[in-house]
């Protein structure tokens, strides 16, 4: 487990960007923490550290948005989701077997669709600006973040 707390947005990007080049596709990160937590920050360092040249925005209204590049980011937003049945609707299936960066933003309203192996990251929001990040789980724990 990796815990940090950062106090602006630009260090939540470069936490995902550092976080990026410790990645291995295939991966899935399910990202946990309430409107403005930080989430889309975090995928925008992600596409930055994949050396990704995008526009990372929240894709709450289209469900998902990829980034092409060497290595693929696809970002998904489940907010409006109610239930693993919808993922899977939308192709989930088609998507973890794409050799992919897949970051699942409000991961905790399609929970059963995941099944352990995943990169698990919280955000909890603290005084200000600030957020304590936490980063557990994934095949390569140790490894990986």
């Amino acid at each position: 487990m990796q815990e940090i707390i950062t106090h602006n947005e630009r260090e939540t990007e470069l936490f995902g960007s550092s976080l990026a080049k410790r990645l291995k596709p295939p991966a899935v990160l399910c990202l946990y923490g309430e409107l403005g937590a930080g989430k889309t920050a975090l995928v925008r360092g992600i596409a930055e550290g994949l050396g990704l040249q995008c526009t990372v925005s929240s894709p709450t209204f289209t469900i998902v948005n990829e980034y092409p590049g060497k290595c693929e980011l696809i970002h998904f937003d489940m907010y409006r989701l109610n239930g693993a049945d919808e993922l899977f609707d939308i192709g989930w299936e088609d998507y973890l077997r794409r050799d992919a960066i897949l970051a699942v933003e409000w991961s905790e309203n399609v929970e059963d669709a995941f099944d352990g192996s995943e990169i698990r990251v919280r955000f909890e929001k603290l005084n200000g600006n600030e957020r304590r990040i936490t980063v557990e789980g994934g095949p390569d724990a140790d490894t990986c973040v």
